[in-house]
């Protein structure tokens, strides 16, 4: 039976890979679900190592290698990623394993059958080194976008906000124009520097620039009113909160906050 650890920010992302996992492995058994960086030291520091763990590269308080200043991880660990290819490519020269989202059950199985290789054979990981390859990793400078028979390029910079609507994912500028992108934000979540943009909730990731006023709201949530403004409220969930003042730390003083 494996004891396996899971680190994802996204519950609905962290069931379905567990569900995935028990069709491959049926006697695996999920130990815990953790979602921050600052809830995985915690927990390492009170628990024993698990026999696997499965972690995503950024959760929702920053990247998940700043675990491992903190703790000396020993057990193997199966990466879950949206970076792109230069990145990727430093896991297989590591050894480290990966999982591209969205996850498919054979390249979890592939990677199940790696764990259970490495296993047998003890070999061990220098996560050090993986850490110095992707801790600078640079952000997607544009975006290709495409209207009709048009295709242009829209810089990262001029966007105010994503958003999802009815299973789409488009992109607004500051100049009011919006497209459709072939990216989901999960996706986005990797590609955008976290310094300059923030998911708030399932549905939107917004630019600090495009933050014009922010409101208490209910449950210790934020209601934010961008500029330009959205054709829906956008307000910061519960579970985001605490990362989004965090985010906040550090930045401009010429935001208004009404209480």
């Amino acid at each position: 039976m494996i004891k396996l650890l899971i680190i994802e920010d996204e519950k609905p992302a962290a069931q379905r890979l567990f569900k995935l996992i028990k069709q491959i492995e049926p006697d695996a058994e999920l130990v815990m679900h953790l979602e921050s960086v600052k809830d995985a030291v915690k927990w390492f520091n009170e628990n024993n190592m698990p026999d696997l763990i499965f972690m995503d590269i950024e959760l929702a308080d920053g990247s998940s290698f700043n675990i491992f200043k903190e703790i000396k991880i020993s057990s193997p660990i199966i990466f879950t990623t949206a970076f792109n290819q230069y990145a990727i490519d430093a896991f297989k020269v590591n050894s480290i394993d990966y999982l591209l989202k969205p996850i498919k059950i054979d390249d979890l199985e592939k990677s199940l059958q790696k764990f259970h290789s490495l296993q047998k054979n003890k070999s061990n990981i220098d996560y050090a080194h993986l850490l110095k390859n992707l801790v600078n990793k640079e952000y997607q400078k544009r975006i290709v976008v495409r209207y009709a028979d048009v295709i242009k390029t829209v810089d990262i910079e001029n966007i105010a906000f994503f958003y999802t609507e009815e299973k789409y994912t488009f992109l607004f500028t500051f100049d009011n124009q919006r497209y459709p992108i072939d990216f989901t934000l999960d996706q986005l979540d990797h590609m955008i520097d976290p310094k300059n943009y923030f998911r708030i909730n399932r549905q939107v990731i917004i630019n600090f620039k495009a933050i014009e006023k922010m409101i208490a709201y209910s449950k210790a949530r934020v209601k934010i009113i961008l500029k330009p403004l959205p054709s829906f409220e956008t307000i910061v969930s519960t579970e985001r909160s605490p990362y989004f003042k965090d985010w906040l730390i550090g930045m401009s003083d010429s935001i208004k906050i009404d209480v």
